[in-house]
C-alpha cells in the first residue's frame, strides 16, 4: 500500500477511484475505459501541479517519507562487489554508518552513507541513521583507507542528525564529528557526496565536506531540523513550517547560497514512487561528479575542497 502524505490527499483519492475502475476494467467492463483514462491523466496532472509547487515544510515531510530509497537500495543498484567494512578499532560498530569497498560503474570506490532501516527492527539496529562517535570514527577510518589506496569516496547523506545521548556525548560525539570533517578535507582523493533525504546538523556535514556535493531535488539540508528550531525560537513545534521556511532548507535555496553543488532531479511525485529511477539518477549524477575529479592532482584537490568550504560564508544571504 502507498502511503501518503498530508498534502497529497486529494491525489490520494483520485488514485483509489483510478484503482477501483481498474479493478473493474481487468475484470472485463471496457465501457469504463475511456473514463479511466481521463482520470489517470487528471491525476497525473495534479500530482505534477502538486510537486511543482512544494513549499520547504513539505519538502521536508518528501524527505523524511518512509519509502525513500536508503543507502542499502543505493548500494543494491550502484555498488557491485560490496564488501562492508565494520568497527572503528576504538570502541565498536556502529550500524547508523554502513561502509565498505565496492565497483561503481567499473571503478573500484569507497562508499558510506547513513542507513535509516526501515522495519521496526531494523530501525533500532541502525538507530534511525543517527551515528555516535564510533560511527564517525569508523567513516574516518574507511576514508583514510580510501585515501592510502587512492580510491574515490562517495557518501550518501541521510540523517536527522548526530545522536544527542548522554552516552554519545560522554564518549566525544562533538570531537568526532570534527574529526570526520576534518578527515573529508583533508584527504587527498575524489571525494563526491549526495545528499538523498534528511541532511540534518553536523551529523550530515560530517560526510559531506566534499569535491562535489549533490542533492536531491527534495531533499532537504540544515543546521537544526524545523522542529528543532521552532522549539528554540519560538518555544512552540508548532511553528516548524515557519521555521522551515526561514532556514532555507531546500535545494533550490542550498545552490543559489552555494552550499551544494547540483540538483538531482527526482521522479514526480518524489523518489518514494519510483525508487528504481531515482537510484539510476543519482547514480548518473556521481558518475558524472567524479569523472570531473578523477586525474586530478591529489594536492589540488584536497586545496580545492579547503577553499570552497572557505568560501561559502562570503556568499550573500
Amino acid at each position: 500500500m502507498r502511503s501518503y502524505l498530508e498534502f497529497e490527499k486529494p491525489i490520494a483519492e483520485l488514485e483509489a477511484k483510478i484503482a477501483e475502475l481498474r479493478q473493474l476494467v481487468d475484470s472485463g467492463n471496457t465501457d469504463i475505459a475511456e473514463d479511466l483514462e481521463k482520470l489517470e491523466a487528471k491525476a497525473a496532472q495534479q500530482l505534477q501541479a502538486t510537486y511543482a509547487r512544494l513549499g520547504a515544510w513539505q519538502k521536508t515531510q518528501v524527505a523524511r517519507h518512509q519509502d525513500r530509497p536508503h543507502f542499502a537500495d543505493y548500494v543494491a543498484g550502484l555498488i557491485e562487489d560490496f564488501v562492508p567494512l565494520a568497527g572503528d578499532r576504538n570502541f565498536a560498530e556502529d550500524a547508523a554508518i554502513v561502509g565498505g569497498l565496492g565497483r561503481f560503474r567499473g571503478r573500484a570506490v569507497m562508499v558510506m552513507g547513513h542507513e535509516k532501516g526501515r522495519t521496526t527492527e531494523s530501525r533500532l539496529r541502525h538507530n534511525f541513521g543517527m551515528a555516535k562517535p564510533e560511527g564517525y570514527r569508523k567513516a574516518i577510518r574507511l576514508m583514510r583507507m580510501a585515501d592510502r589506496f587512492r580510491l574515490p569516496v562517495i557518501t550518501l547523506v541521510d540523517t536527522a542528525g548526530a545522536y544527542p545521548g548522554v552516552q554519545a556525548e560522554e564518549r566525544g560525539q562533538a570531537e568526532a564529528i570534527a574529526r570526520a570533517i576534518d578527515c573529508c578535507l583533508d584527504i587527498r582523493v575524489p571525494l563526491v557526496a549526495a545528499i538523498v533525504g534528511e541532511g540534518g546538523s553536523g551529523g550530515a556535514v560530517a560526510l559531506a565536506a566534499a569535491n562535489r556535493v549533490l542533492m536531491f531535488e527534495h531533499a532537504i539540508y540544515s543546521v537544526i531540523s524545523p522542529e528543532g528550531c521552532a522549539a528554540i525560537l519560538w518555544n512552540d513545534g508548532s511553528k516548524a513550517p515557519d521555521a522551515a521556511e526561514a532556514l532555507r532548507v531546500t535545494a533550490d535555496d542550498l545552490l543559489k547560497l552555494k552550499v551544494v553543488d547540483e540538483i538531482v532531479k527526482e521522479p514526480i511525485g518524489g523518489a518514494h514512487r519510483d525508487p528504481a529511477r531515482a537510484i539510476a539518477s543519482l547514480g548518473d549524477a556521481l558518475e558524472s561528479g567524479l569523472r570531473g575529479l578523477v586525474g586530478q592532482e591529489p594536492g589540488a584537490l584536497r586545496e580545492a575542497r579547503r577553499r570552497k568550504f572557505l568560501e561559502m560564508g562570503s556568499h550573500g544571504l
